[in-house]
């Protein structure tokens, strides 16, 4: 049941883009066209499941266990880095139609603050390694929904008239505060 809790609360209530502000570069970038937030979506969430695992797995046997925690965030983002490297070169190996499907969106996960966000929440809260890999999962479930309706509300919205002070930016903001506070709605399901 618990696991059951997290899942629904990490996309729904505790949405990481709407809720807790991270990856909000690529929420507002990538998310013109719903084929690139689709595209976008698939890439952080096998980046953000495979980062949690390895991050987890180095914070527990290397950084605890020598007692250089105070590295966290630093070896985080070198092992995150790492990580989306490697990926780009086994996909382009193994798999060259998906790394083509993917490619355009691997350099941008190196950036993406939620993937760093994700893997530090993950140690803070203090989740045995299968919690916060379904508590990963989600998150990322969650990012590529709010990513995937932000994409169709933009390209409804490139097919009406606004006026021209709203156009692009403003407009694009003002409906990301909306979606929040619809999500917002969710925030009685789940009490955690």
């Amino acid at each position: 049941m618990e696991y059951i809790l997290i899942f629904i609360s990490a996309i729904f209530v505790n949405n990481i883009v709407l809720s807790q502000f991270l990856g909000i570069c690529p929420f507002l970038g990538v998310s013109k066209k719903v084929e690139t937030a689709l595209g976008m979506s698939a890439a952080v969430t096998f980046v953000l499941t495979i980062a949690t695992i390895v991050t987890f797995l180095i914070q527990k046997y290397v950084l605890d266990a020598f007692g250089l925690a105070y590295l966290q965030t630093i070896t985080f983002i070198l092992v995150i880095a790492a990580l989306v490297q490697m990926v780009e070169i086994v996909l382009k190996k193994v798999s060259p139609s998906l790394y083509q499907a993917l490619g355009v969106f691997l350099p941008l996960i190196t950036t993406n603050c939620c993937i760093l966000g994700v893997a530090i929440l993950v140690i803070q809260k203090d989740y045995d390694l299968l919690t916060g890999v379904v508590y990963a999962f989600s998150t990322a479930i969650g990012f590529g929904l709010a990513l995937t309706i932000f994409a169709g509300l933009r390209e409804q919205m490139s097919l009406v008239n606004i006026p021209k002070g709203m156009r692009g930016t403003p407009i694009a903001l003002i409906t990301a505060g909306l979606l929040a506070m619809a999500f917002m709605g969710f925030s009685g399901v789940v009490k955690i």
